[in-house]
């Protein structure tokens, strides 16, 4: 049987690519190896659906470390903003949250996906669930058809490839897409793990010290070999028993990945400061203040309030302060040591989590390949590639998602404007 687009892959951009191709009049089939569509979608977002950001364009692709600039001509054609009233016409009212990240008002992925599949249905789109695969074939540098794993095959003037990576593998991301790219000639770029936990075998890590410690709105440095910050996030962290994960070294993860490669390295250094508002010397002044105000109260109470309690004992025991002595006892090179701790502590990783346990691939379909306004092969006619096959990777928050729509959207109107140009 043949159709004009078929769409492998039932994720964000795989049904965003199935509506655009069938809006365009394409007689489209998505077929997807999992039982029900929209799996990674009804997960994402806690359970809630980030479904875009609606921070302004050239914030979102600084969101993008991994090659969001390329994104920069799909988002003159369909934006963010795009994305709200795209959703919005199939009845899906959105609310704006902190950092401009979009939810459903219900608060319920499962809602932003039943739109979908309704959309789908409306357009008489042909589905087929449980389908795993086998190759996708070529045939005189063009696309020709696609055979599942029964044998079955289906012929096709357009083939849009949205398999996603290979992180949350449980959602069905399990990596087949890149042997399909390959075998069209395209280059895969070293996949790794971003937006993940961070390890580490320093002592206090491996000792479980600071286990279950959160710290609220800190900034997390990864460090170069001379000692100067990559990157800085400023967010929420917390330390586990393997290492450190939470918000602000989710982000850092990849700099960790990419510093340990470049370098060659078995660690990297990673540098803490558990009081960003405030510069070193006047806090330092501060503390003096306090030992001068009430010279006999013990350091451990006039620090109070400064950190958490478990980190602020953990920082004394570094510095070899002893918490129930009088402040008025404690010299000032301990007193300067102990600021300089709050201020940037410095920790070493030894890598992150694997690449099954990351939110987002790092690495994909290399983009030079890719017509960056219509994401077709500029190797293979009528293949197209959408979502995070791609060699894009952003940051949580809704950017990765935004990138999966957006470059769905793209792909499966061209795939039906391609394969209506071979009529």
């Amino acid at each position: 049987m043949k159709y004009d687009v078929i769409v492998i892959g039932g994720g964000p951009s795989g049904l965003m690519a199935a509506i655009g191709a069938a809006e365009n009049k394409a007689k489209v089939l998505l077929i997807d190896k999992g039982d029900k569509l929209g799996r990674k979608l009804a997960i994402s977002g806690g359970g809630r659906c980030n479904v875009t950001n609606r921070l302004p364009v050239d914030e979102i692709i600084k969101h993008i470390p991994g090659n969001g600039r390329f994104l920069y001509s799909a988002f003159s054609l369909f934006s963010n903003e795009d994305i709200i009233k795209f959703f919005e016409k199939l009845g899906i009212q959105l609310k704006e949250e902190d950092h401009g990240r979009m939810f459903p008002v219900t608060d319920k992925a499962q809602s932003v996906v039943d739109a979908l599949l309704s959309r789908l249905k409306d357009l008489r789109v042909d589905i087929k669930t449980n389908s795993p695969i086998n190759d996708v074939h070529y045939k005189n540098g063009k696309v020709h058809s696609v055979e599942l794993k029964n044998g079955q095959v289906y012929e096709a003037d357009s083939v849009v490839i949205a398999v996603g990576g290979k992180s949350v593998p449980h959602t069905g991301s399990t990596g087949d897409g890149y042997a399909w790219a390959k075998k069209g000639g395209h280059t895969v770029t070293d996949l790794f793990p971003t937006e993940v936990p961070v390890t580490s075998a320093e002592p206090f890590i491996k000792e479980k010290t600071l286990q279950g410690l959160s710290l609220r709105n800190v900034a997390l440095s990864v460090l170069n070999p001379k000692g100067k910050p990559l990157i800085t996030h400023r967010m929420d962290m917390i330390f586990t028993h393997f290492g450190v994960s939470g918000p602000a070294v989710l982000r850092c993860s990849q700099f960790v990945v990419k510093a340990m490669k470049k370098w060659d390295l078995r660690e990297v250094t990673m540098s803490l400061d558990a009081i960003p508002d405030k510069k070193e010397e006047p806090l330092l002044q501060e503390i003096y203040k306090l030992i001068k105000d009430e010279p006999k109260k013990s350091i451990k109470n006039l620090l109070k309030g400064f950190l958490p309690e478990r980190y602020l004992l953990f920082l004394l025991e570094q510095c070899e302060i002893d918490p129930p002595t009088q402040g008025a006892m404690i010299s000032n090179e301990k007193l300067r040591s102990f600021v300089s701790s709050c201020k940037k502590f410095q920790f070493h990783v030894n890598g992150t989590l694997p690449l099954d346990k990351a939110f987002v691939t790092g690495g994909g379909v290399s983009v030079k390949e890719i017509e960056p306004q219509t994401m077709a092969s500029k190797l293979m006619d009528g293949l197209f590639f959408c979502g995070e096959i791609l060699d894009i990777h952003g940051y949580t928050g809704g950017y990765n998602i935004t990138s999966a729509l957006v470059t769905g959207r793209l792909a499966g109107i061209n795939a039906a404007l391609a394969a209506r140009s071979q009529k």
